[in-house]
């Protein structure tokens, strides 16, 4: 009885023992988002991308370990983001993911000025060079100027704008009327603009204050219900224009819901994440493409904008620290990544020392259009904006 007690003290010891090394044996990535509030369309979509990546990761190892994201909601609250993150920080990690709107990651920036690395997932933040804050995706000045260019050689000059009062509309307002009536844009204008609260629940006298100027196109750059709002006030005013907006629009679940009141021309700029019946030009990007709709068909889930925000910076990150040394610092992941040249992504081809903080600009734009019958989003122009023939 004594040696049959010892045994199975001996396999639960043996049992908690390889327990314990199999969860050593994680690399943990912390991942502040949105699971809650005002922006947990955006958040949720980025955690199941993320999820779906660290699934078909997981026979791939980071010095021996496994990837694992380790999630944190930050509730759509500024305070509670900074919170996490100090929280985060303690533990001295080379570098936190998040969060997914551009007010949260102002929020966050000022307290990794020394590390971790703080990769961004809102394209609307804008670090400056050499910062431990990286953002995900093409700027709001590279997805406008791409939009921009687009309506001028489609013969639409004349500019409606519509923004909102918070930091993803006023980032829009600031590059697009600076881009206008200058160098490729001299010949665009904006005939009438217009900024709302998000919280108004109607935009329906500032969008007839736009129409009465009688513009070629509109430009209505919100993300989440304010956007819905304002596409609603444009039916219901009988404004039958091209409408731009930004791909954090860019949610099958958005055009689903505001499918009754959608503009019939909706035009979003965003990189080319999209399918392509002329194949990608680089076999990088194609591959980054191939792994990623292969993630996302085996849990039978349709890719959007969201996942297109988060899957490329857990592609670079991971990367990183496979390239770098098993104990690299949070400066040397910045350093590794400011660095980084011709790195194929599902966005397109990363080039950090062209681009900082960011690897991608104009160049990777391409402008889609929803197309109702198909129910998806279709190329329009070429990389960079211009009309395909």
């Amino acid at each position: 009885m004594g040696l049959v007690k010892t045994i199975f003290a001996t396999l639960a010891m043996s049992v908690s023992v390889g327990a314990h090394i199999a969860q050593a044996e994680t690399l943990d990535i912390n991942v502040v988002l949105p699971l809650t509030g005002g922006g947990a369309f955006l958040g949720k979509a980025e955690q199941q991308a993320l999820q779906l990546y660290e699934k078909a990761a997981a026979t791939e190892t980071v010095h021996g370990k496994q990837i694992k994201f380790v999630f944190h909601d930050d509730q759509s609250s500024p305070q509670i983001a900074v919170q996490l993150v100090n929280s985060i920080k303690a533990g001295a990690p080379p570098v936190i993911i998040g969060s997914a709107v551009s007010g949260l990651c102002n929020a966050m920036g000022p307290l990794v000025r020394s590390g971790p690395v703080l990769y961004c997932l809102s394209p609307s933040m804008n670090p400056k060079p050499g910062e431990f804050v990286f953002s995900s995706s093409v700027s709001t000045k590279g997805l406008a100027e791409g939009l921009l260019k687009y309506f001028r050689d489609r013969g639409w000059k004349n500019i409606g704008l519509i923004t909102s009062t918070d930091a993803t509309g006023q980032d829009a307002y600031k590059n697009i009327t600076a881009s206008v009536g200058k160098g490729d844009l001299s010949d665009i204008k904006i005939v009438a603009e217009a900024q709302f609260n998000p919280t108004e629940v109607s935009a329906s006298a500032l969008v007839q204050r736009i129409k009465g100027a009688n513009p070629d196109a509109v430009i209505a750059w919100s993300t989440g219900a304010p956007i819905g709002t304002i596409f609603k006030a444009i039916r219901d005013a009988g404004f039958d224009v091209p409408v731009g907006t930004t791909d954090g629009n860019m949610t099958y679940a958005q055009m689903e819901q505001y499918s009754s009141f959608l503009p019939k021309e909706l035009y979003i700029p965003a990189p080319h994440w999209l399918k392509s019946e002329k194949g990608d030009a680089s076999p990088k990007v194609a591959a980054a493409k191939a792994a990623f709709y292969k993630a996302f068909e085996s849990a039978n889930v349709k890719p959007d904008g969201p996942s297109t925000f988060a899957w490329d910076p857990a592609l670079l990150v991971v990367s990183a620290l496979k390239a770098m040394p098993a104990k690299a610092d949070a400066d040397a992941l910045r350093n590794y990544l400011n660095n980084l040249q011709d790195f194929g992504g599902i966005n397109g081809v990363y080039d950090f020392k062209r681009d900082p903080q960011r690897g991608l600009d104009k160049s990777n734009v391409v402008i889609t259009r929803w197309d109702t019958a198909g129910g998806t989003w279709v190329p329009v122009s070429d990389v960079g904006g211009t009309p395909l023939k």
